[in-house]
This record gives C-alpha cells, sequence and structure tokens, in this order.
C-alpha cells in the first residue's frame, strides 16, 4: 500500500488519463523569453517529468506582442514560434511526461508602452498606463488566445493554461477594481465574466475535445473592488460549461497586500477554497499555493477538498518530488522553504530563476554533477549550507568525504533562521542535508574545532572551508555591557532579552530579530490566526476576501535602527520584503534610521546621535531599554583557511568564510555546489 494512495492515483480526463494527482504549476524562468534559451528549458522541463509530475504547465507565453510583460518577452504568436516550441514538448514526451503550454497575457501589469487593459486604469506596479480596449480591441485579444492554443497544439503540447488570476488581463476584467466599462463587456458580473467565458470557449473551438485545458480561477482576489464569491462560482460554472477540462485556482493579486506564498504563510492557507469551488462544478479542481509535502498533499487530497495539487517551487527544489514520494522516500525531499530569494526575487528583476536550495534548477545543462574521474580525500570545515552542499555533492560524486563542525549539530545559520516566526520551513533544508549526509556516506565529525595541523596530518588531497561568520561587534562605549547580546545569543536562547530592547542594524538580520522579539514563541502560527493578522475574509462577505487586520500585540517595544538614512528593508527581497516592513508596521516597531553615531550604552539605555535634516543638523537621543541586540553585521570565521594556505594544501573558501556581507544562503550553497563539482 502507498503512504500516498490519493496523491498516486491515477486521473482520467476522458481523452487521456494523468497517471497522478501533481500539477507543475507554472513558473517563469526566464528561459521562454528567447528561442536559443529553449535547450535549457528543455532540460528543466524533462527533468522534472522524469521525476513523475502528471502535467507539467509552463512559464506564461503573450498571446500577442500586446499581452508580452515587456518588450521581446515571452509570447506564442507564430508557427515558426510554435516549430521551436518542439524542443521541449519532445523533451517532455520522451521522458514520459505531459506538459500545457501557459497563455498569460499580462494586461495592464506589462512593463510597456503599448500595454492594454478594460479600462485606463494604471498599476501600481507598472510606470506606463494602459489604453482601454475598444470593443473590435477584446475580440481581437480573444482571437488571440484562440491562436495561441491551437499553435500550442501544433508545437506539441497537451493542452494549455488561461491565465485568468493574479490580476492579469483576463482578471482585470473580472473585477470592478479594474473594468470600468458600461458596455458589453463590463458593467455587471455577468459582462466582466464574458471576456473570460468567450476567451476559453474560443480556444477550445480551436483546439477540439481532445486537448487539455486549464483556466487558472482567481478565487480570492485579495485586494478592494475585486470579485464576491457568488461571482467567481458563477465564473466557474460558465467556463466549465465554455469548455474547461480543469479549474486551476489562483490566490491573490501581484499587487494585494496580503503575501499568499511567502514562507511565513501557513502551509496548504488557501486549499479550504478548492473544497469549496467544488460543490458548484464538475470538472476537477486543483489545489495551490503553499503545498511543500506530500503530506500536506495527501490530506489535501484525501479530504475530497481538491482532485489535484498543483506545486511550482517545489519542483524548483526538488525535481524528483513525485518520484520520492512513489518510492516512499519523501524524507529524501529537498523541501522548498518558500524563500522566493532566487526564483520570484529573480523573475521580477528579469534574471533567471533557480533556486536557493538547489542551484542546479534552470542551469542543468550547465552545472552538471557527474560521477569524478578521480577520487579524491576532501575535508569539508563547517556543516553551515555551504558546507552541507559541498560535502553532500562532493560524495555522490565518488569522492571520501569528511565534515567537520564545532558545534554538536549542523545547519549554521540555517539553525538561526528556522527560529524566527515564519522561518521555520529553514529547519526542512537542514533535515535534507542531514538524510543526504547519511545516503551519501560523508563521515561527519560534530563538536570537533579541527585544525590546519589535523587536516594536514590527515593526508587530505584538498580541503573546503565553510566555516561562516561571527557576529561583529561594533567599538561603542559599553559594548560590555550586561544588557548588551548578539543577536546569535539571542536566537539561540542562551540569552533573554526585556521588554524594551534596542536592536542595532537593520539589514536582514536585524529585521528577522525584531520580529522575534514581537512575536509570542508559545505556539506555531495557525491558519486562522494567520488570516487574522493579515486581514484575509471571506470573499462571500467583502469583495476581494479582505477583512480589517488583527495582528496580535507585541510583547515587547522594540526600536530597530539603522546608520542610513533610507527607509529600513529596502535591501530585503523584492517579492518578500514588503512583507517584513508590513509586519515590523503592524508590532509597532520604531523605526530610527540615520544614526550618525552610536555614542554609549550604559544603565540608562541607548545613547544616539541621529541626523535631523538635511542641513547636517543632529539631535542626540537617548532610549530607555532593557536590552540591546547588537545586528551590525558579521566577520568572517577562516584563520583555519589561511593556516592551510600557507601550508599548500589545496584550499577552498566558501560561504559566509568568503563572503562576510549580508548573510547570502543563495550564494553560499550555490558555491558549495559548483566547488564539489569542479573538484
Amino acid at each position: 500500500m502507498s503512504e500516498y494512495p490519493h496523491l498516486l492515483a491515477p486521473l482520467d480526463l476522458g481523452h487521456v488519463t494523468l497517471p497522478n494527482r501533481v500539477v507543475m504549476g507554472s513558473m517563469h524562468t526566464g528561459l521562454e523569453d528567447h528561442a536559443r534559451d529553449f535547450p535549457k528549458l528543455a532540460a528543466y522541463v524533462a527533468e522534472r517529468a522524469r521525476g513523475g509530475a502528471a502535467l507539467i504547465v509552463t512559464g506564461g507565453f503573450a498571446p500577442n506582442v500586446e499581452g508580452t510583460f515587456y518588450p521581446l518577452a515571452s509570447k506564442l504568436t507564430t508557427r515558426r514560434e510554435a516549430r521551436q516550441h518542439r524542443q521541449v514538448t519532445d523533451a517532455v514526451h520522451e521522458a514520459g511526461g505531459r506538459i500545457a503550454l501557459q497563455i498569460l497575457h499580462a494586461g495592464r501589469y506589462a512593463f510597456t508602452p503599448w500595454c492594454v487593459a478594460p479600462s485606463a486604469v494604471k498599476s501600481p506596479i507598472s510606470r506606463f498606463r494602459p489604453r482601454a480596449l475598444s470593443d473590435r480591441g477584446v475580440r481581437r485579444q480573444i482571437r488571440a488566445f484562440a491562436r495561441a492554443a491551437r499553435l500550442a497544439r501544433e508545437a506539441g503540447y497537451d493542452g494549455v493554461e488561461v491565465m485568468g488570476s493574479e490580476g492579469y488581463l483576463v482578471n482585470q476584467f473580472l473585477a470592478p477594481r479594474t473594468n470600468h466599462r458600461t458596455d458589453a463587456w463590463g458593467g455587471t458580473p455577468e459582462k466582466r465574466r464574458r471576456f473570460a467565458v468567450e476567451t476559453v470557449r474560443a480556444v477550445r473551438e480551436a483546439v477540439g475535445p481532445d486537448f487539455i485545458v486549464v483556466y487558472r480561477i482567481s478565487v480570492l482576489d485579495l485586494v478592494e473592488d475585486g470579485q464576491t464569491w457568488d461571482e467567481v462560482t458563477a465564473l466557474a460554472r460558465e467556463v466549465e460549461a465554455a469548455g474547461a477540462s480543469i479549474l486551476n485556482l489562483g490566490i491573490g493579486w501581484h499587487e494585494a497586500r496580503v503575501p499568499t506564498i511567502v514562507t511565513s504563510v501557513p502551509r496548504a492557507a488557501f486549499t479550504s477554497y478548492a473544497a469549496r469551488l467544488k460543490e458548484h462544478v464538475s470538472v476537477p479542481v486543483v489545489a495551490t499555493n503553499r503545498i511543500n509535502t506530500p503530506e500536506v498533499a495527501e490530506a489535501v487530497l484525501a479530504d475530497g477538498g481538491a482532485d489535484l495539487v498543483s506545486l511550482a517551487r517545489p519542483f524548483l527544489a526538488d525535481p524528483e518530488w513525485v518520484r520520492k514520494a512513489a518510492e516512499s522516500r519523501a524524507d529524501e525531499i529537498n523541501t522548498c522553504i518558500a524563500c522566493n530569494q532566487a526564483c520570484l526575487d529573480h523573475t521580477f528583476v528579469k534574471q533567471r530563476a533557480t533556486c536557493l536550495v538547489n542551484p542546479r534548477a534552470g542551469y542543468e545543462t550547465e552545472l552538471v554533477l557527474g560521477p569524478t574521474r578521480t577520487v579524491k580525500k576532501v575535508a569539508v570545515v563547517g556543516a553551515g549550507p555551504a558546507g552541507l552542499a559541498a560535502a553532500t555533492t562532493l560524495a555522490e560524486r565518488g569522492h571520501e568525504v569528511e565534515l567537520f563542525e564545532a558545534r554538536d549539530h549542523v545547519g549554521g545559520q540555517f539553525d538561526i533562521a528556522m527560529r524566527i516566526p515564519g522561518k521555520e520551513e529553514f529547519a526542512e533544508t537542514i533535515r535534507y542535508f542531514t538524510r543526504r549526509l547519511d545516503l551519501t556516506g560523508v563521515k561527519v565529525h560534530l563538536g570537533s574545532r579541527v585544525h590546519a595541523d589535523e587536516l594536514a596530518d590527515a593526508g587530505f588531497d584538498e580541503v573546503v572551508v565553510a566555516t561562516g561568520v561571527e557576529p561583529r561587534m561594533p567599538d561603542i562605549p559599553g559594548i560590555d555591557h550586561p544588557m548588551v547580546m548578539t543577536y546569535a545569543e539571542l536566537v539561540r536562547g542562551e540569552r533573554t532579552a526585556g521588554e524594551r530592547v534596542a536592536v542595532i542594524g537593520a539589514g536582514g538580520i536585524g529585521v528577522d530579530v525584531s520580529e522575534y522579539l514581537t512575536t509570542e514563541h508559545s505556539a506555531t502560527l495557525d491558519v486562522d490566526a494567520w488570516r487574522a493578522e493579515w486581514g484575509v475574509g471571506d470573499p462571500a462577505q467583502t469583495r476581494g476576501g479582505l477583512t480589517t487586520p488583527r495582528p496580535e500585540p507585541s510583547p515587547r517595544h522594540v526600536v530597530l535602527l539603522q546608520r542610513k538614512a533610507t527607509a529600513i528593508g529596502r535591501g530585503l527581497g523584492k517579492t518578500s520584503g514588503w512583507v517584513h516592513r508590513a509586519a515590523l508596521k503592524a508590532k509597532g516597531v520604531e523605526l530610527v534610521t540615520g544614526v550618525a553615531a552610536y555614542d554609549r550604552i550604559d544603565d540608562e539605555g541607548l545613547h544616539v546621535t541621529v541626523a535631523s535634516g538635511s542641513d547636517g543638523a543632529s539631535e542626540r537621543r537617548t532610549f530607555p531599554v532593557d536590552s540591546v541586540v547588537v545586528c551590525a553585521g558579521q566577520e568572517s570565521v577562516r584563520g583555519v583557511a589561511d593556516a592551510l594556505a600557507a601550508r599548500g594544501i589545496p584550499t577552498h573558501v566558501i560561504g559566509g568564510a568568503d563572503v562576510a556581507a549580508e548573510l547570502d544562503a543563495k550564494r553560499a550553497i550555490r558555491q558549495g555546489t559548483e566547488v564539489a563539482a569542479r573538484i
């Protein structure tokens, strides 16, 4: 008996049977934008097909130039372009999989001067105001969707997904927020739905009955003047009647001020909307968002809340997600931690998407990890993310590897990160690497602060130094006061903060520490508490499903200080930084920028000089606090590397030991993997 009988059950769609219930959701990687990158895209999707995904949905392709995200972005408009897609579809079919092309019209989200929308309502995330479509223009867009679908079939795709959520063009027609029309395409809910329904009908007519047509339906807009639940269910029924094979749920618009996929969002936070929608339609319904383990997916399906589950980023983290679940190897899955740092943050600045915990994602043809030709004896010093990636990759390639860690456990900075409220998922990466150490046969020495002499005497051919960082203590009078502690001491539980706390340094660590200090740690945040905190309500009661946020009050007063005069949190991730800034505001954290000098720390508290204007004026301020937490940067720990280099032993320095700037696990894990690939 399978551990996941519902997850692994086939699904008969009439003209085709999917082997299991797992859809690889759409994720724009950047490889879609140029045909020259299609060989890389083919390798990327084929690896996920071999890993067991029942149906892969591509990143979005615009049906015409007006619908592209930016100039020269991905589109499918000609037969020549369709022929170029053959290398992608053939690769998936050779791997035993099925693939659908997502047709996505950006509408007012496009970063082009020729963008169009139902009404001339500017998006807050684009500097261009769209041109309102005429009636003739609306019909031209529908024909473009149908043409793209027909070309997708010619290109060898098994289906298409019409992107009707996330605030893109189809969704813009559906919501009063962006559809101010009074003609046949707006003014009433029925008329606002007409564009979506006519588009699906035209797509079905273009591809025939034996082709998968997925409609991505926004069930929770999470913006003011979004859709009501009655409008959503009416749309679902009409889209089904128009020819949709599957309804795939979409949650939230890109401009919504409610997080929907970052790591602080509880697992399966939105699956209840799939169950509610299933009551109104007969076609399969796909549950989405923050489903990252087989256990969560199985529970959603076993409860009858959905017919399929969609995973996007989890397939970046581990292309063999389904295969491992099917083979009772779920403990070997490299779990997506929803950090967004290498995927969505890359996408929104036009970089190739990859994965923090799996740097091979999107680089399958470039970061090749074949078996070594010459077995070497390699020491890895430090068991943080960089060292763990290096040690396990080296061993997987066939080297004889020993890993030395000064603490009595592995994890490094991830052991600190996983203790931050909303970052509990980081523990999954430690769990994954711990299991991988065992499977690859790495010899692990915990509680072992190894020295260069020992490594030299042991006869290692090469040494990888991943000794990480230590907190930097700034030169402030009174820095040795009993109220002062490092962020590591606080978060690891070695020290306890009082009721009034000053945090020195407002980079990523300072922001994390402030959230740690302002959150009760008695229990893991559940879905209901999270919804209350962010104001996620019921679309049956309020348009868009928004209600008044009710965050839990902070148990402490926290002051967060930085030297820069710029806004705090500006350097955080593009798709997650705003979440942290909103959380700080909700918890009442006092933000102080432009600190010219930290004057002293004494029994009265923290004394600083703050710039008070552009004229160079300043004022002295005293913050009467019980505790001061220092988050003022890090210093590399690399003494063993310097000693090894002096002995002439081939040494590779990676991670924080290499660069001690703001902690960067993305760079650390990639460095560890790349070094291991070269040795």
